[in-house]
């Protein structure tokens, strides 16, 4: 097989498999967003919830914070909060990482529904700050006991 045609092959392989963000194959100055969310998270005894992936943005932050929120969900009304995390858009590969403890009821082992999300906070009218959705990522993800 040709390099350039293996080197497509892993490419979109890993893109399917929603590992990491392929290259960035855009204009120069066009900005870039990516996310992906790792199909495996994990739940501790104390009902603790880890859940990861990997972000590409570029652009630069200008100033305003950008970050990676998760929500998750295991019925389709209990959606829960897993927290942010703050990121870097400087257009290089970044792997984030969200732990959140969401309780009434309790997130269990087996499978969930991640809803990943990398915005950036505006400020708006009279200065309060405001989300602008950059990129999203809906994924099933199976929760281990840790």
């Amino acid at each position: 097989m040709p390099r350039t045609r293996r080197a497509l092959v892993i490419s979109l392989g890993a893109a399917l498999l929603g590992a990491v963000p392929a290259p960035a194959a855009h204009a120069i100055g066009t900005p870039v967003y990516r996310l992906s969310v790792d199909r495996l998270g994990s739940v501790a005894p104390d009902g603790t919830v880890t859940l990861s992936g990997a972000y590409q943005c570029s652009g630069g932050n200008a100033g305003e914070p950008v970050f990676v929120a998760t929500n998750i969900r295991q019925t389709s009304q209990n959606v829960r909060s897993i927290g942010g995390t703050t990121a870097v858009c400087d257009g290089q590969v970044h792997h984030w990482r969200n732990t959140g403890r969401p309780e009434d009821p309790a997130i269990q082992p087996g499978g969930a529904k991640v809803e990943a999300t990398l915005m950036r906070m505006r400020r708006g009218a009279m200065g309060l700050p405001l989300p602008t959705f950059l990129a999203g990522r809906t994924q099933d993800v199976m929760l281990l006991r840790r």
